[in-house]
């Protein structure tokens, strides 16, 4: 008989994995146009920035997700494995929701500063 452990490895990768895909092309996506109004008439710097806060969203997500397969306990029951699952889940979205709100402050308060400047 195979493990909850491992059928909540499965479903928890699975799911992760579509929430990262999803998420991340619409950050992609919508991210152009916001980036694009912080630095007006740089274009192809705003493609670039972009492409490297999704490149930084994924490595964060896939680190985050491969670091707490190693922290989840033994799971005895089927009941044990949803918790598990919402449990881990609901702390790496709520973390990646922070990250997500701290770069928008960042990226407003300093590409401005940056602009000023120049």
């Amino acid at each position: 008989m195979m493990s909850f452990n491992l059928i909540g490895y499965s479903i928890f990768i699975s799911l992760m994995a579509f929430i990262i895909v999803v998420v991340g092309k619409i950050c992609y996506r919508n991210g152009n146009v916001f980036v694009a109004e912080l630095i007006p008439g740089h274009l192809a710097l705003c493609q670039q920035i972009n492409k490297i806060l999704l490149i930084g969203y994924y490595l964060v997500n896939i680190g985050y997700c491969a670091v707490n397969l190693s922290f989840w306990q033994v799971i005895s029951s089927t009941p044990m494995l949803v918790e598990v699952i919402a449990v881990k889940m609901a702390g790496i979205i709520i973390i990646l929701s922070a990250l997500h709100y701290l770069n928008i402050f960042l990226l407003t308060t300093q590409v401005q500063k940056l602009i000023k400047q120049q």
